[in-house]
C-alpha cells in the first residue's frame, strides 16, 4: 500500500436562483452569495444569520432534554450546601469543560471539585475506580463529555448515592443510563434543534441554563451575576480540538471565543499562548496546531489534570509553570508520536497483503496507547482509508480510530461489538478496547465491512472547489469577501479556487518538503505557498493547474496577497462537478 498522492477535484454546483436572491437581499457580492449557497445557505434568511452569527441566535438551552432536571438538582446542591464533583474526560473537550463548570459553579456558590480519570489506570469516561474515589467527597456528580453509555456505572451511582447527571454529546447506545439526567443533544427525543455540539458545547447550555434559574430566583439581585461570554474562550478551544462541524451554533460559540483568546484575558490561556509562541489574532490555525496539542499532552503521556489547572490557575507564574510543563510534554509527544509514525508506515508499506486492502487496523505491544489517535490521524491523510491503531498491553488492547467521508465509525465499530470489549465515539473519530485473542477476528470483520461500504471512488481524496477564477478575479477585495465567512474548519471549510494554465516563474528553496514559488498568467503575478508539496511540485511542467485558498502575507511590515495551496498539477486537471 501507497500513500495517496492524486486527488480529485470537483466544483460544487450551486444554485444560481439562489445565489441571486440571497445577493439583492442581503447586498452582498453575488460571488459571496455563491459561496454561502455552497455552504448550505437555502435564502437570504438563513446567510443574514450566518453573516451576523450573533449569541442572540443560540437555542433555548431548556430545549435540551434533561436540562430542567439537571438545573432543579443542581439548585437544590446549592442551597444545601452539597459537594458537586465534575468528572471529566482527558482530552481538550473534556479538560474545557471541566474548568468551564469548576469556575461557574464556584462564581455561583456551588462547592465542587473535579476528576479526570488517568488514561492508563481508570480508562475513558466513568469508572468503578474513580466513582468510589468522589462518593468519599461528593454527593452529586456531573460527567462532562463522557458517560452517555456507562449503564453499569449509573447503577453503581445509584448504590453509592451519588445523584449522577450527564452531560455528553458522543453517540448513545440502546440504553440510556439510570441518571439524575441525560443532557445530550442525539438522545431520542432531544427537540434541541443543534445536534453537532462538543461536549464543551454541551456544558456550556448547562451554564447557561443554570446561570437564567438562579437569576429567576433573584441569586444575582445584589450583583457578581457571571459574564458567559468570558467563558467562551473554554467553549472555543474544546470544540476546535475536537474537530466538531464549526456551523450553527459551534460557529458563534468560536467566533466570539476566539475573541476572548485573542484578548487572553484569563491567566491561564495567557501562559498556554506564551509557551506556544501565539500572538496577534488568534484564529482556528492555532488553536488546532498550537494552543490545543499543548494542552491535550499531559493527558495524552500522564494526567489530564495539569490542563484543568493551567485553565484554573488565577497567578501568572504558577500557571508559566504549568504551561511550561505542558509545553515539555508536547514536545516528548511529538517525539512518541513520530517513532510510532514511523512503524506504523513500515508495517503498511512492506507488508504485501496490506496493497488490496480498504482499511488499516495496526496492533503493537511497544506503542503509546496516548498517542496513537493523533498517528491514525496522520494514517488517515496518508493513505485516505479508515485506520484502527491498537496499543497492546498485558493481552488487553486500546484503540484509536480515525475515518474518511462516506464511512461512519461508530456504526462500523457497532457491525464489529462482538470481537470487541468496549467501543464509542462517532463518525470520524472512535476509541475501543480490545483482548487481544480477538484482534485477528476483529482485523478481518472491519476490512469485510469497510470493503462492503467503501468504492474505489472514496478511497480517492476530494478536494471540493468553490470556483474557478481567472487570473483577473483574485484579488484583495475577493480576500476580504472570503473572510467574512470565518471562521473555518470542519463542516464550515475555507473556499477553495482553482487557476488554470499558470506559469511556474520563479522557485525558492524552503525547509522540508514545501514547495514555495511565483506563477504568473494573463499579466498577473502571485505568490504561493505549499506545504508537502514540493515533491510533487517538482515533477510538473511549467504550465500548471492550482487549487488554493486565499490567505495574506505579512513580512518587514508589508501585507501581501498569498495562494495558499492545496494541491498542484498539469494543467489539464479534470474538474468534476459534485
Amino acid at each position: 500500500m501507497k500513500p495517496v498522492t492524486e486527488r480529485r477535484w470537483t466544483v460544487r454546483e450551486h444554485d444560481r436562483e439562489t445565489a441571486e436572491r440571497i445577493a439583492r437581499e442581503l447586498s452582498v457580492d453575488p460571488f459571496l452569495a455563491r459561496l454561502l449557497v455552497n455552504r448550505g445557505m437555502a435564502d437570504g434568511a438563513a446567510a443574514g444569520r450566518f453573516l451576523s452569527s450573533s449569541l442572540s441566535d443560540v437555542s433555548d438551552p431548556f430545549l435540551l432534554k434533561g436540562m430542567s432536571e439537571a438545573v432543579a438538582r443542581l439548585c437544590a446542591a446549592r442551597t444545601r450546601g452539597e459537594t458537586v464533583c465534575v468528572y471529566g474526560d482527558y482530552d481538550v473537550d473534556g479538560v474545557t469543560a471541566t474548568a468551564l463548570l469548576i469556575r461557574f459553579f464556584r462564581a455561583v456558590g456551588i462547592h465542587c471539585f473535579f476528576h479526570i480519570p488517568n488514561r492508563f489506570e481508570e480508562g475513558y469516561g466513568l469508572s468503578e475506580d474513580g466513582l468510589r474515589k468522589v462518593a468519599e467527597r461528593a454527593r452529586v456528580v456531573v460527567s462532562v463529555d463522557c458517560g452517555v453509555t456507562a449503564v453499569v456505572e449509573a447503577e453503581l451511582c445509584v448504590s453509592l448515592g451519588l445523584d449522577l447527571i450527564i452531560t455528553d454529546h458522543h453517540t448513545p447506545g440502546p440504553i440510556l443510563p439510570n441518571a439524575c439526567a441525560v443532557i445530550n443533544p442525539h438522545q431520542s427525543g432531544c427537540s434541541y434543534p443543534f445536534k453537532s455540539l462538543a461536549g464543551v458545547g454541551v456544558a456550556f447550555n448547562l451554564m447557561v441554563a443554570l446561570r437564567g434559574r438562579l437569576r429567576e430566583e433573584g441569586t444575582f439581585v445584589g450583583g457578581n451575576e457571571p459574564n458567559l461570554r468570558e467563558y467562551l474562550d473554554l467553549v472555543a478551544l474544546g470544540t476546535i480540538a475536537d474537530v466538531v462541524p464549526l456551523v450553527g451554533e459551534n460557529r458563534i460559540f468560536v467566533k466570539f471565543g476566539l475573541r476572548e483568546l485573542t484578548s487572553a484575558s484569563r491567566v491561564g490561556v495567557k501562559a498556554l499562548k506564551e509557551v506556544a509562541g501565539v500572538t496577534g489574532a488568534v484564529g482556528c490555525g492555532a488553536v488546532g496546531f498550537r494552543l490545543a496539542p499543548r494542552l491535550n499532552a499531559a493527558g495524552r503521556l500522564e494526567d489530564a489534570t495539569r490542563g484543568v489547572e493551567l485553565l484554573l490557575e488565577n497567578e501568572l507564574s504558577r500557571a508559566a509553570t504549568i504551561a511550561a510543563e505542558l509545553d515539555e510534554s508536547n514536545a516528548e509527544r511529538q517525539t512518541i508520536e513520530r517513532q510510532i509514525l514511523a512503524d506504523a508506515l513500515a508495517r503498511v508499506q512492506e507488508n504485501p497483503a496490506m496493497g488490496g486492502r480498504k482499511s488499516i487496523v495496526l496492533a503493537s505491544d511497544a506503542w503509546h496507547s496516548g498517542v496513537i489517535g493523533i498517528v491514525a490521524s496522520r494514517m488517515v491523510d496518508l493513505f485516505h482509508r479508515p485506520t484502527v491503531l491498537i496499543a497492546l498491553q498485558e493481552g488487553v488492547g486500546r484503540g484509536s480510530g480515525r475515518s474518511i467521508p462516506g464511512f461512519h465509525l461508530y456504526d462500523a465499530l457497532d457491525a464489529c461489538a462482538e470481537h470487541l470489549v468496549k467501543f464509542g465515539g462517532h463518525r470520524y473519530a472512535a476509541g475501543l478496547s480490545i483482548d487481544e485473542s480477538t484482534l485477528e477476528s476483529f482485523v478481518a470483520r472491519f476490512e469485510e465491512v469497510s470493503a462492503g461500504l467503501l468504492s474505489a471512488d472514496d478511497l480517492t481524496p476530494v478536494l471540493r472547489v468553490d470556483a474557478e477564477l481567472s487570473p483577473h478575479e483574485v484579488t484583495a477585495e475577493l480576500a476580504d469577501a472570503v473572510s467574512l465567512l470565518e471562521p473555518f474548519g470542519a463542516g464550515n471549510p475555507e473556499p477553495l479556487f482553482v487557476l488554470r494554465g499558470m506559469e511556474i516563474v520563479q522557485r525558492w528553496p524552503i525547509r522540508g518538503n514545501h514547495l514555495k514559488i511565483r506563477l504568473a498568467a494573463a499579466g498577473h503575478t502571485f505568490d504561493a505557498i505549499g506545504f508537502n508539496l514540493a515533491e510533487k511540485g517538482a515533477e510538473l511542467s511549467d504550465a500548471v493547474a492550482i487549487a488554493f485558498t486565499l490567505g495574506w502575507n505579512e513580512w518587514n511590515g508589508r501585507k501581501t496577497l498569498q495562494l495558499n495551496l492545496r494541491d498542484i498539477t498539469n494543467s489539464g486537471q479534470v474538474l468534476d462537478v459534485c
